[in-house]
């Protein structure tokens, strides 16, 4: 566990709330409880609805940040957005029991799935959190139906130097102050949503737990995969080179869209842009099969 400057739980939870007012009017949530801790879960669309799980980012992203996609989503899903186990925001980490390895998350996504009598599911994320999405695909076949990654990291290609670079001063001594100049520089002129921002700043200090890191999916794991996947790539992205991504991923995944998302990074990513991103979600997870 870290301490990283001043933190402010009441800030942090303020913020949190304001940026999930933004979620639809029905929305509940849940805590689930796991052999790594208690994982809170927001819930919205028909009880009946196909199940679609939605994992967040890493960092302060938190599943917050799929506000501006929840309403379309929730049209034909029912959504779960899950705040990851260790991560800022409202899940709590079992003691010193937490997800150290792939094989660890892998399980603590599978204990989720069971608390919540999922036996089958659309699956998304963005990030790292689609990193996990894709490694959890691999690990339980059978139990996804569909999977998109938004701009994900570490699943296709590395990450660019010059984005690592930038990061480190962050990571290292992080401050409201430089979490928002990191945000600006990765981002550019694509204008981000005021409230996400103050709950990135107000994560500062979070007592999170280090997060499973590991190796990119191998590839003839990925040559066999037969779950559809949607590949969605920020062009202006400054993690990775997005035609490069998507040019592996073509070799790799036989199942496999690929988009590059025009005038929009990483980090705003999924909240408020690009317009029609939660249509074009939706139309890939209730396309007919095959």
């Amino acid at each position: 566990m870290s301490a990283r400057g001043p933190y402010d739980a009441g800030r942090f939870h303020d913020a949190y709330d304001k940026v999930m007012a933004k979620w639809p009017a029905e929305t509940e949530s849940v805590t689930v409880p796991t052999p790594f801790g208690a994982t809170h879960v927001h819930l919205t669309g028909p009880a009946d609805g196909r199940p679609l799980v939605l994992l967040p980012g890493g960092g302060a992203a938190t599943s917050a940040s799929w506000y501006a996609q929840a309403a379309e989503l929730s049209r034909t899903h029912r959504v779960h957005a899950v705040d990851l186990i260790g991560a800022p925001g409202r899940s709590t980490p079992a003691g010193d029991r937490h997800p150290r390895t792939v094989a660890d998350l892998a399980g603590w996504l599978d204990a989720l799935l069971d608390g919540l009598g999922i036996a089958e599911t659309d699956l998304g994320g963005h990030s790292y959190g689609a990193w996990i999405a894709l490694h959890h695909t691999l690990h339980a076949r059978g139990r996804v139906r569909r999977l998109f990654l938004l701009d994900p990291t570490q699943c296709f290609a590395g990450f660019k130097a010059a984005y690592l670079l930038r990061a480190l001063p962050m990571l290292l001594r992080p401050t409201p102050r430089r979490v928002r100049a990191f945000l600006e520089w990765e981002t550019g002129a694509t204008p981000l949503d005021a409230d996400w921002v103050a709950l990135q700043e107000a994560a500062v200090g979070f007592p999170e737990r280090r997060p499973v890191t590991g190796p990119r999916p191998a590839p003839e794991a990925l040559r066999a995969l037969e779950v559809p996947v949607l590949l969605l790539l920020a062009e202006n992205s400054r993690t990775h080179d997005a035609a490069e991504v998507a040019a592996r991923a073509r070799t790799l995944l036989p199942h496999v869209e690929t988009e590059v998302l025009a005038d929009v990074s990483h980090h705003a990513l999924p909240q408020p842009a690009p317009p029609g991103l939660g249509r074009r979600l939706g139309d890939f997870l209730t396309a007919p099969a095959g």
